[in-house]
């Protein structure tokens, strides 16, 4: 696997990729490593997380064989870091980009998961490393579905999910895949402060012109409805007859039934 990835990736550019048949967690390797000073564009990949995480440090499933699990490292360039949150989008982005390759048309459930027919298919952990008050740093990890047995049993599911072999009917490579997602978000982050890119971000946004329910942290929950994002990427809602603004943190939602 390791020989095959590296073939795939040869055309990328990419400056040191570590390699682990099984880690912990891909982050946090990417994390350890980017204090190191590691440069831009380097890559943690696995084909196993045994302690792999989502938002809030829940669990995300990784078996071997069965998924995608990347960190990536980038050191933020001139005007980045003026909004950290577009790099979330930055990597939905890629991957609707990567799946529409595949004729699957998929939708990004705002802030950090993407779904295919309403179901979660990959989810994204956008980390940070500060020096002092400067954004040095960012890990943009993502974790894919890709054959039918990545995805956890209903019961451990707080959201329906499914993967990509499963919507297919077939399964896809997953070094092909992998280079993909990459080519995108390489193609897509020169364009992070423009227009185009929130553009193509709310294109794709799940649930938009639906009601909705947000929880943001201990808060009593918001509904509103869906109306698009804000030029730094946080969401923007019509909640009784007034616009609000959802920033990005522990937010959890789901459409109003």
């Amino acid at each position: 696997m390791q020989k095959e990835i590296q073939t795939s990736l040869a055309s990328l550019n990419l400056k040191s990729i570590r390699y682990f048949e099984s880690i912990g967690s891909t982050n946090d390797e990417a994390l350890a490593w980017a204090a190191q000073g590691t440069e831009d564009l380097s890559l943690v990949l696995a084909d196993e997380q045994t302690s792999g995480r989502g938002r809030a440090g829940r669990k995300w499933a990784s078996p071997r064989g069965d998924s995608i699990s990347l960190s990536l490292i980038l050191r933020p360039r001139a005007g980045e870091a003026d909004s950290p949150s577009l790099f979330t989008g930055l990597a939905a982005l890629a991957l609707v980009d990567a799946l529409k390759q595949r004729r699957l048309t998929a939708q990004i459930k705002w802030p950090n998961d993407v779904l295919l027919n309403q179901k979660k298919c990959a989810g994204i952990l956008v980390e940070s490393v500060w020096s002092g008050d400067a954004l040095d740093a960012v890990v943009i990890g993502v974790g894919v579905n890709v054959l039918a047995g990545s995805v956890p049993h209903e019961s451990e599911l707080l959201f329906p999910a499914t993967s990509l072999e499963s919507e297919l009917g077939h399964a896809p490579n997953r070094s092909d895949l992998l280079r993909d997602v990459l080519s995108a978000l390489l193609k897509w982050r020169p364009l992070m402060n423009q227009q185009p890119f929130i553009q193509a971000w709310e294109a794709a946004l799940a649930f938009k012109g639906q009601m909705v329910r947000v929880w943001r942290d201990n808060e009593t929950p918001l509904e509103g409805i869906v109306m698009g994002l804000a030029p730094d990427g946080n969401l923007r809602l019509l909640s009784n007859d007034k616009i609000v603004t959802v920033h990005f943190g522990e937010i959890h939602l789901r459409p109003a039934l």
